[in-house]
């Protein structure tokens, strides 16, 4: 008990500003300054027991009352620095200098406290050291003198509480008992209050029935937020019933602030079903004024929507959804949750093209074809089908076509053949990009029940363009992936089936939408990631890449232009001859379509750009105007005769001023200017003989997305167990090639005399390496297996490989040799490359229809049945062994 604790005679003071430390409370101080940090160390922590300290409060004259915005109720912080002199008054305030001259108050009377804990926390570079003190009141003491002990205070003090036994003589006055029985129901109705909001009040009951009300009228005062001067007045109420009457006043306020508060709280929630019955009547305000025939001119913005919904041509069976829907949405309040997304569906109904289709104008097939040939370039069997789609087209408008799907290289024209179709029909076009979609929801919507659901991306594009009968480009169809949330792919087999898409079900809708009026186009890179049932459900059209011809004239008739239109130039300023682009396409780009080329181009026109800009333009005059020096000028317009002047218009764009000024002299681009701004040439015809200079090198032709390529396959051997090594990141099934090809090999090698009669083994003893170049792209197909075959021939025989031969083709175990597809690809490819021969399956004789003619006479094709005819067409010096072989 506190009243048991004996106090010395003097104390060591620890300033306490702006707070006061009550008896009974329980405080934590950080002690930073100087002063208190010693008085910290003398006082407390150099004695094994925790000593006691006196808490006496002070304050800044200055600030008065006020309390410093960083302290809070149980945590404070000390005063700092302090002065080192106190004198003493004789009033209750003492006034103190500083060495900051900044006036401070000293008040006469502290409470008594013990350190409950201690600790020090980590010295800084500085040197400086902060202690955290919890601290517990004891009881109020009075100062009776005030001196300085080093950095820090020690007072002459005297107790001012009562005693144990004057306390017992005390609580049988009458009027001290009727004051705490007021104290005990004030603070019993708090707790009951508090009792709703907080949890942890039943303890504070139990302080009521065991601490003696003198002290709980410290223990409560001291947990409420009050003025600083109300703690000194409870600090000075030494008398019992002083101090129980003004805790009892402060305990009531408290309550009467929460139970006004409570007040202010119920007023609201009030207000709030208020506005609710507000709503109710006005609805039947609105309802009785069109009975009356009474409405406003200004309709509020639900009867707007309700008359674009009627407008919109729903069929039946959705307009009787949409007005469930919207007899729904009247009686919802705005505030409500479900409000704006409710609002949102009902806009998107609206807004979708119901009846709304843009009416086709008469197809003339002669027009669409010059529009197809002024568009594009070459793709001659391309253009072919899609004037036969829109011949049918033309005599049935109604027919339900087959779905396009445009497969190639990137680069080839397949995205702007599909808006071309839309043009020559005379519809809008929308283009949906699913590159990358793994979610079904993306096709088929999120359902309303979600938070932040939103329509497919059929019906966004449906609801872009405003029609219902659009031409939609499903872009990149070959990359739509699948996990967790669904298959997209799967769910295109509705959208692209004619049968099923008459009641397309969108998820967000819910509703059928007729999607049958669609055109519908599909692009992409290959065929074979396309899942089957998807793959049914279109006709793929195939564009392989272009020749260099195509490419010149590509360029010269569309790729120039639009590139000197988008850099600002004229052919005035820039010239780009024919000989150069066709360096560029044999040097800078081996691409099967022409973006790279396209690059290039924009790369030389920058480089114009640069030189038109940096230099200085005159004004041209025409042949019938002469330019007049500025003297001759000056002295017409002295004598006031009259001068001649040209006007120039201005481009109605302004992004331009070629039309008004132009260069001295055209830049016309050379090999030297090729090499100064696009770099050294990437590509050389010679590339192929050079890589083929020793034997165990062999030159295949491969397919891959970005059109034909050609692939280098290199062998060599080493000491070793007999072992097959494979590099070059390759898949399952050109590994599978290799294999065959070594095993191939290795039965014929007698045959074939790679090795002497009297050996058992090809391998015996040595390892056998086979890399394919460019590891970082990934290479998988059986079309490999010819040319693994020569190039390990090639390896055991010491014989070269001829550098102008390339050959494709799939070898089985018993020598046959397998047709393969891309061939087209293929052979530009070759084209490209500058080869000669290439040898090709039998089979895949049927192919080289697709072949343009420039390009099949400048290569001799060879096609072999069997793995001898390759073997015979590949090496310089024939296959003088066959006469050996028995098969």
């Amino acid at each position: 008990m506190a009243e048991s604790v004996e106090l010395p005679s003097r104390l060591a003071i620890l300033p306490f500003r702006n707070k006061v430390l009550l008896p009974g409370a329980i405080i934590r101080i950080r002690c930073t300054s100087p002063s208190s940090v010693k008085l910290v160390e003398q006082e407390l922590w150099q004695r094994e027991e925790k000593g006691l300290i006196g808490v006496l409060p002070v304050r800044d004259a200055a600030e008065a009352t006020s309390v410093s915005p960083m302290l809070s109720p149980g945590v404070a912080t000390d005063s700092g620095e302090r002065s080192p002199r106190a004198p003493l008054a004789t009033s209750d305030s003492h006034k103190l200098d500083g060495k900051n001259q900044q006036e401070i108050q000293w008040h006469t009377r502290g409470v008594a406290a013990r350190a409950l804990h201690l600790s020090r926390g980590v010295e800084k570079p500085s040197g400086r050291v902060t202690y955290i003190v919890v601290l517990e009141g004891l009881c109020r003491f009075s100062v009776q003198e005030l001196s300085v002990r080093g950095t820090y205070y020690i007072a002459k003090i005297s107790r001012l509480d009562m005693t144990k036994t004057e306390m017992e003589l005390a609580e049988q006055d009458p009027d001290l008992i009727s004051l705490s029985r007021q104290f005990k129901a004030t603070a019993m109705e708090l707790i009951s209050v508090l009792e709703q909001k907080q949890k942890t009040v039943g303890r504070t009951k139990v302080l009521l029935d065991t601490v003696p009300v003198h002290r709980l009228a410290d223990i409560f005062v001291a947990s409420f937020e009050i003025s600083f001067e109300e703690q000194l007045s409870m600090l000075d109420s030494v008398d019992l019933k002083v101090r129980l009457s003004k805790a009892t006043e402060l305990v009531d306020r408290h309550l009467q602030s929460i139970r006004v508060a409570e007040k202010i709280t119920q007023k609201v929630e009030g207000q709030l079903s208020k506005s609710q019955k507000e709503f109710l009547l006005r609805q039947q305000m609105r309802a009785i004024k069109e009975e009356l025939g009474d409405n406003d001119d200004d309709e509020d913005d639900m009867a707007a929507l309700e008359r674009k919904m009627q407008s919109a041509g729903m069929p039946p069976n959705v307009w009787k959804h949409a007005q469930r829907e919207l007899r729904r949405l009247k009686k919802m309040q705005p505030q409500q949750p479900g409000y704006s997304s409710s609002r949102a569906y009902l806009e998107l109904l609206a807004d979708l093209p119901w009846q709304n289709a843009s009416e086709e104008r008469e197809l003339n097939l002669k027009a669409a074809k010059e529009c197809l040939d002024s568009d594009h370039y070459g793709l001659v069997k391309v253009k072919q089908r899609i004037i036969e789609y829109l011949a049918v087209r033309k005599l049935k408008p109604d027919a339900r076509g087959p779905v396009l799907c445009f497969v190639g290289p990137p680069g080839v024209g397949k995205t702007s053949l599909a808006s071309s179709i839309a043009a020559a029909l005379g519809r809008k076009f929308v283009r949906i990009s699913l590159g990358g979609v793994k979610d079904e929801a993306d096709i088929r919507g999120h359902r309303r029940t979600y938070i932040g659901s939103m329509p497919g991306r059929l019906i966004e594009g449906l609801k872009r363009v405003a029609v219902s009968n659009p031409v939609m480009l499903l872009d990149e169809i070959d990359k739509t992936g699948s996990d967790v949330r669904g298959d997209p792919a799967s769910a295109l087999l509705e959208v692209l089936d004619p049968e099923q898409n008459k009641t397309f079900n969108d998820h967000y809708l819910n509703v059928p939408f007729d999607l049958s009026k669609v055109i519908f186009v599909a692009t992409a890179n290959r065929a074979q990631p396309i899942p089957p049932p998807l793959l049914d459900r279109m006709e793929v059209i195939e564009l392989p890449g272009y020749t260099p011809e195509e490419k010149l004239r590509i360029a010269m008739r569309h790729l120039i232009p639009r590139v000197l239109d988008q850099h600002g130039l004229r052919s005035e300023f820039l010239q780009i001859p024919e000989n150069m682009v066709k360096l560029v396409i044999q040097k800078y780009t081996r691409e099967a379509g022409v973006r790279n080329l396209e690059r290039n181009l924009a790369a030389l026109a920058r480089a114009a750009a640069v030189r038109v800009a940096e230099q200085d333009h005159t004004l041209p005059l025409s042949n019938d105007v002469h330019q007049v020096s500025t003297s001759l000028l000056d002295t017409r317009l002295a004598e006031g005769a009259e001068v001649e002047m040209e006007v120039i218009p201005m481009g109605v764009n302004n992004h331009e001023i070629s039309n008004a000024f132009t260069n001295s002299s055209a830049l016309v681009v050379d090999e030297a200017m090729l090499e100064k701004v696009l770099g050294p040439p990437r590509f050389d015809d010679r590339e192929t003989a050079e890589r083929v200079t020793t034997p165990g090198v062999a030159v295949g032709l491969v397919w891959t997305t970005f059109g034909g390529e050609v692939q280098f396959v290199e062998a060599t051997t080493m000491v070793g167990k007999g072992e097959l090594h494979l590099t070059g990141q390759l898949g399952d099934v050109i590994k599978e090639s290799a294999q065959i090809a070594l095993t191939w090999v290795r039965a014929r090698a007698s045959d074939l005399k790679l090795v002497a009669s009297g050996n058992i083994s090809l391998m015996e003893g040595q390892d056998v390496h086979i890399h394919f170049p460019a590891g970082a792209v990934p290479k998988d197909g059986p079309s490999a297996g010819v040319t693994l075959v020569t190039s390990l021939v090639s390896l055991f025989s010491q014989q070269r490989v001829r550098p102008d031969t390339a050959m494709t083709g799939e070898m089985t175990l018993r020598g046959l040799v397998l047709p393969v597809g891309g061939i087209k690809d293929k052979i530009l490819a070759a084209h490209r490359y500058g080869i000669k021969r290439v040898i090709l399956p039998e089979r895949n004789l049927k192919d080289l229809v697709e072949v343009p003619a420039a390009v099949l006479s400048s290569i001799e094709i060879l096609l072999v049945k069997r793995m001898e005819d390759v073997l015979e067409h590949a090496f310089t010096s024939g296959c003088p062994w066959r006469q050996h072989s028995k098969l």
